[in-house]
């Protein structure tokens, strides 16, 4: 609770005038029964008229003073508890910026969507509750057990055997629903989980006519989620059958013995009336109190999810004096081992020994889960190395300030991805002071402007979430466009130009030697033409260097690069390019 109580910040004041003003609320509601008692002992029955309007008159204060008092109350706690949820969430996705992509890999991205969404929304009721219920109804409770006792210390036990009773049953619902809401908000993932995948691959589900199928599995998620609420919330359904066993016995008992003391002279009518008001009054406060233990039960798996987030702490951090200027386009690869879970004894690289020089091009080849994206994510530190060093500019990546390195390397990564905003709001991603005319530059080098101008609204076109409005190529040279805006030491190009034609592909490579003549270029590929032209080719094979070197070195002496060359040529080269023998792919 401390992690979530951190979040208050600005909204600590209304936390506190909340209880404060319950509490005046309170005080007043409990006394109007003991003036009610006064009313109808010296008042009515003594025929005191003048003390029936002067105790009349108190009680109107007095419930007007309750009055203020609750709503002051209600609109501080509405006050605080949303702030709350306010602030809880902006931390939560503050945390989430610090993540490295190792931590990102242990939440699912449907689970920080419900704890962002739902889970917040529990603790936000939650803490309402508390600052306003869990404090009105104790104080109630109190304030209430003590009147009833000065009136008759005999007949307030019935009020303790009640409270046990209801504690004992209300502890044993609690213990049994907490276990099922744990579950519960596992399963909630899981359905946020199939949703999203579904309608981010929706073209793909229509495509393949699979809508029944996915429709089936999301109402078996559905009814799995419904099942376990059914379970919880019946097992809280408990708790009102209990409440109104004790209510009523509690009014039964005491109309009993009550009417007895009246009898025997032991106890006014005016204090039995007061007496019932004050049972009310107690039985209301803990059945206020149940449903807190209620909210609490559903809000305790949500707050122990919260803190899983709050507490993750980032795997890759600036060092403590880290470097700020990354002198040039250098990359050193010395005996790199790299897993993505660390101990599992699968590594994505192993006796990676690879020397870059600043300025040149590299090619970058092989098999699918050959380790050629785990390559390129090390050099802007993505992700940190299980052994050996990769070097950037001179330095050990470990050794930038994170923004700075990253700054000045350029990814385009496999899965392009663009934001919901104009063409030229996405261009500026790259860089935010960019003047159109720049952005223009970046996108006539990119191949991109030639599309652009045939659009309505040419640069101002609004892109649609996720970038549905363009095709693949168009998304892919919009990617690039946007690197290229960093003016990068290092250019990255993760497999980026694989939906764009073999032409287009050649204009891209020719801009980039015109554009940004001095930034290394590594351009994973997964066709020979995109990278023959490199200064070197690297080709990988599970997860190890198996050749580095020229095209016309690799043809002779590689046979990974041969079988991929002969099989992509076979037949006449690419399929928008003819073929030209050998030398076709070049």
């Amino acid at each position: 609770m401390r992690t979530i109580l951190g979040q208050l910040k600005q909204y600590k004041k209304d936390s506190i005038l909340t209880p404060l003003f319950t509490a005046l609320e309170v005080i007043m509601e409990v006394m109007l029964p003991f003036i009610t008692a006064l009313i109808i002992d010296e008042g009515i029955q003594g025929g005191d008229m003048n003390k029936v309007y002067f105790y009349g008159g108190i009680m109107v204060a007095m419930a007007a003073v309750s009055l203020v008092s609750g709503a002051m109350a209600g609109k501080y706690a509405a006050s605080a508890s949303s702030g709350l949820a306010c602030n809880l969430r902006q931390g939560i996705y503050d945390k989430i910026q610090t993540y490295s992509f190792s931590n990102i890999d242990r939440f699912s991205t449907a689970s920080l969507v419900t704890r962002m969404t739902t889970d917040v929304t529990n603790i936000q009721n939650a803490y309402q509750m508390c600052i306003r219920i869990a404090v009105r109804s104790p104080l109630m409770l109190i304030c209430s057990m003590a009147m009833s006792f000065m009136i008759s210390p005999k007949l307030s036990m019935v009020f303790l055997c009640a409270i046990l009773f209801l504690g004992c049953v209300l502890g044993g619902i609690m213990m049994a629903a907490r276990k099922v809401f744990d579950v519960v908000f596992r399963k909630y993932d899981d359905l946020n989980a199939g949703v999203q995948e579904n309608v981010s691959g929706i073209r793909v589900v229509k495509a393949y006519v699979r809508e029944d199928y996915e429709n089936r599995k999301f109402s078996k998620a559905a009814e799995n989620l419904r099942r376990l609420f059914v379970k919880a919330e019946g097992l809280l359904a408990l708790n009102n059958p209990a409440m109104m066993l004790v209510v009523y016995g509690c009014i039964i008992a005491i109309s009993w013995f009550g009417a007895r003391f009246i009898v025997v002279g032991t106890m006014s009518s005016g204090e039995l009336t007061s007496l019932f008001s004050y049972t009310m009054s107690i039985m209301m406060s803990l059945m206020m109190l149940s449903m807190v233990f209620v909210m609490l039960t559903m809000s305790a798996a949500s707050i122990r999810r919260i803190e899983e987030v709050f507490k993750e702490e980032p795997d890759i951090r600036n060092p403590e004096n880290p470097l700020e200027e990354v002198k040039d386009g250098s990359i050193h690869f010395d005996g790199v081992t790299f897993s993505y879970r660390k101990g599992s004894g699968k590594k994505a690289l192993s006796g990676i020994d690879l020397h870059i020089n600043s300025g040149e091009t590299i090619g970058i080849i092989g098999s699918t889960g050959s380790g050629k994206s785990s390559l390129v994510n090390l050099i802007s530190r993505l992700y940190d190395v299980d052994g050996g060093s990769v070097s950037v500019g001179g330095h050990d990546v470990r050794q930038y300030d994170l923004e700075k390195l990253r700054d000045a390397v350029s990814v385009v990564l496999q899965k392009n991805v663009l934001f919901s905003g104009t063409i030229l709001e996405n261009l500026r991603w790259g860089n935010g002071e960019a003047t159109e005319e720049e952005c223009r530059e970046a996108c006539r080098a990119a191949c991109a402007d030639e599309f652009i101008e045939r659009l309505p609204g040419k640069y101002d076109t609004y892109i649609e979430r996720g970038g549905v409005n363009v095709s693949g190529g168009q998304k892919q040279r919009l990617c690039i466009a946007r690197a290229l805006l960093k003016k990068p030491r290092i250019l990255i190009l993760d497999d980026s130009t694989s939906a764009v034609d073999t032409a287009t592909d050649a204009r891209i490579r020719d801009a980039f030697a015109r554009v940004i003549p001095g930034t290394t270029k590594l351009i994973i590929a997964q066709r020979i033409s995109s990278v023959s032209h490199a200064d070197r080719i690297l080709v990988l094979d599970d997860g190890k260097i198996n050749g580095f070197g020229t095209h016309e070195e690799l043809l002779e002496t590689n046979e990974i690069y041969r079988e991929i060359y002969e099989s992509q040529n076979k037949g006449g080269g690419d399929f928008d390019q003819p073929g030209t023998g050998k030398g076709g792919a070049a």
